[in-house]
């Protein structure tokens, strides 16, 4: 009997599998829309999360959503609903948002985690969604190419058809299904930015101590090959939100163990270089607070370069060690900055004044639960998305996004040696079809499809199938969230009618993508204006009457330098990382060859996030005029500067020229000024 009574124990056990139309596995913003997505087409579905945080990186500190894509009107859907719940909340309580966003303008959106947190519950309420968190994938049974069941840590499951919306393709990887990892080299898809990536200017400082062996912080003394791949992945990091608030401050936690020596190469980093910018990003949010990232393009900042390779290949162990020594690099990077003689005093003073948020991630000792992720495993699926397809073949008859950021990678790996120390594997925003941001382009159906030989009722909208520069461009939470919901459509449809995920009709998904309000169509574009003649690094000197470069100017508070947007004159531009808070300036010193009216004329990026009103000061002898530039309005067709004001200048009397942040709203860039007489 005892033996009886534990095999039909064991019987009931395993057949007692919570079951669904659709299970989506992985709560990212790709996985939780299309979980919503599913279930406002009438399927039943379960959300797992195999952690304890539901969001990803939406409610884990990316609070500054990088919606900012070339054609904004394109990016609807769930994300467009999604923030415009955010948007009300924040209306009907009368806070005003740091960044106004309507239907007709492409700046970003801004909010706080708690508020993110709160939006996407409500909308997995409503739609009826079952949240599981804790869900730790341990296997997946097959059925020939079909899924039949997820076992996980808390339990089993069953569904039509499944979802994977970990951003390390955790599902999907279990399922047997084809998947890369790191970056390709240049022949193997035709493409210009494969293989390694690196900036034109070389810090010239020493990457090894004194016995030749690399300094901390440096994760290969050489990189390989230029044209040949690689297994690293852009580099990870926290979105940290921090306040200046004293009310809400939270002091940074002192770092489990604090050696000064491992950021040696930092020290050196400082010492050499005249110009030291903040090596965090910093952008505000409402509620007094900021989002805090990795600096794009700068040489240290928040990312541990190199140690997020092997991620999405560990297991929860593993993972858990990965995430904690991210945490600790922060600390410890935190602390540096704030406590070291070798860093500049502005910075020191300016990262001192950060703190954690008392009213956020409460249950996490206020740090963010969620690494920032950038890319994981990319599955290899019926197709593969590619440079080709931004920025040569956009459109695609099985479209089921139109994307349009840039193609832009951090990162890689940090590469040191006795002469230099560089950062391999950036590509800033590349400038597609003559145009600063990206090109519209469509994202196939066929390219969230495994290969139909491996699995037929299974969809990945995140780990999708694309090479790394392909990734570099898809990898933003809008796109993969409107991704997110075409799998979520496509998934309960598929449920429904019985079939295969490749075998669903295309027609029947378009009818309800555009039901769920996405938008499908490539949009027609207005004719890009011509650049100015010559080099995209213009050089001052070729430039008629009076040019003061940013090089010139003597300057006050944190800047951060930059060179992703072209034309700019001389070797690049600075910006104050949007902070408006009045503490950086940039004076120029110039005395005019003679008494008269002058043309002053600014260089600078125009673009949507670009500051409105930015206060300049023009002081000769005791005359001084005050001008506020607008450095969102284009430049003239062909020409590097826009005219903002008329001067009188007396030649025998030092002219400075002020530039400051002050109660600014956006990026405020230092590139060049030009005094032309008239």
């Amino acid at each position: 009997m005892t033996r009886l009574f534990a095999f039909l124990l064991f019987a009931f056990t395993t057949h007692a599998a919570t079951q669904a139309d659709v299970i989506v596995y992985g709560a990212t913003p790709g996985g939780f829309c299309a979980a919503i997505a599913a279930a406002r087409e009438g399927a039943s579905v379960v959300l797992l999360e195999p952690t304890g945080h539901v969001g990803g990186v939406n409610t884990g500190g990316l609070c500054f959503s990088d919606s900012n894509q070339t054609v904004r009107s394109t990016v609807m859907g769930l994300f467009d609903e999604w923030h415009a719940r955010v948007e009300k909340d924040y209306q009907q309580r009368g806070v005003t948002l740091p960044y106004k966003v309507s239907e007709k303008d492409h700046t970003h959106w801004t909010y706080e985690p708690h508020v993110a947190t709160k939006i996407t519950q409500e909308m997995l309420d409503e739609a009826g969604v079952k949240v599981m968190t804790r869900q730790v994938l341990k296997s997946v049974i097959k059925d020939g190419t079909r899924i039949t069941r997820l076992i996980t840590s808390g339990g089993e499951f069953e569904a039509k058809t499944f979802i994977d919306g970990t951003y390390e393709g955790d599902l999907m990887a279990a399922a047997g299904v084809s998947w890369t990892i790191g970056r390709e080299g240049r022949k193997e898809f035709g493409e210009s930015l494969a293989g390694k990536q690196y900036p034109k200017a070389k810090m010239k400082i020493s990457g090894l101590g004194a016995d030749g062996k690399p300094l901390p912080l440096i994760t290969t003394t050489d990189a390989g090959p230029e044209d040949a791949g690689d297994k690293n992945v852009m580099v990870y990091s926290f979105r940290l939100c921090v306040t200046k608030d004293l009310a809400n401050r939270m002091p940074f936690p002192k770092p489990t163990k604090y050696d000064p020596a491992r950021f040696e190469v930092v020290r050196r980093y400082f010492a050499k270089e005249k110009r030291p910018i903040l090596p965090w990003d910093l952008y505000p949010l409402p509620g007094n607070k900021f989002d805090a990232n990795n600096g794009i393009g700068k040489q240290f900042s928040m990312g541990l370069v190199g140690a997020c390779n092997g991620w999405s290949e560990a297991d929860e162990a593993g993972r858990a060690a990965i995430w904690e020594a991210h945490k600790q690099y922060t600390l410890e990077f935190y602390h540096f900055l704030t406590t070291d003689d070798a860093v500049p005093a502005a910075i020191r003073g300016e990262m001192s004044e950060l703190g954690l948020c008392r009213d956020e991630f409460a249950d996490y000792e206020h740090w963010s639960p969620q690494l920032y992720v950038r890319e994981g495993r990319r599955m290899i699926g019926e197709y593969v998305v590619s440079q080709k397809d931004i920025m040569e073949q956009p459109k695609k008859d099985d479209a089921i996004v139109v994307s349009s950021f840039p193609i832009d990678s951090h990162d890689c790996q940090r590469v040191g040696t006795g002469e230099f120390v560089v950062d391999e594997g950036t590509i800033m925003p590349v400038r597609m079809a003559g145009r600063k941001h990206g090109y519209p382009y469509h994202i196939p159906y066929r390219a969230i499809t495994p290969k139909t030989a491996e699995c037929t009722n299974l969809l990945v909208p995140v780990a999708l199938s694309c090479t790394h520069v392909g990734m570099s461009s898809i990898r933003v939470e809008p796109t993969w969230m409107i991704l997110g919901q075409s799998a979520g459509i496509a998934a309960a449809l598929s449920a429904k009618q019985g079939l295969d995920v490749q075998k669903l009709p295309y027609p029947a998904l378009r009818e309800r993508l555009l039901a769920q309000k996405q938008v499908l169509d490539l949009p027609v574009l207005a004719k890009v204006p011509a650049e100015p003649k010559g080099a995209m690094n213009i050089d001052p000197k070729t430039l008629p009457g009076i040019v003061l470069d940013d090089a010139q100017a003597e300057l006050k508070g944190a800047w951060s330098r930059s060179s992703g947007f072209k034309p700019h004159i001389g070797t690049g531009y600075l910006h104050d990382d949007k902070r408006g808070d009045g503490e950086s300036s940039a004076v120029f010193r110039v005395k005019v060859p003679k008494s008269g009216r002058y043309d002053l004329r600014m260089a600078y990026s125009a673009h949507e996030t670009r500051a409105m009103k930015v206060p300049l000061t023009i002081q000769n002898g005791e005359k001084a005029v005050e001008l506020l530039v607008d450095q969102t309005q284009p430049l003239p067709a062909g020409e590097a500067f826009r005219s903002i004001g008329k001067v009188e200048l007396q030649k025998d009397l030092e002219t400075t020229i002020t530039l400051r942040n002050r109660e600014t709203d956006g990026f405020v860039i230092l590139d060049a000024l030009q005094l032309v007489a008239e």
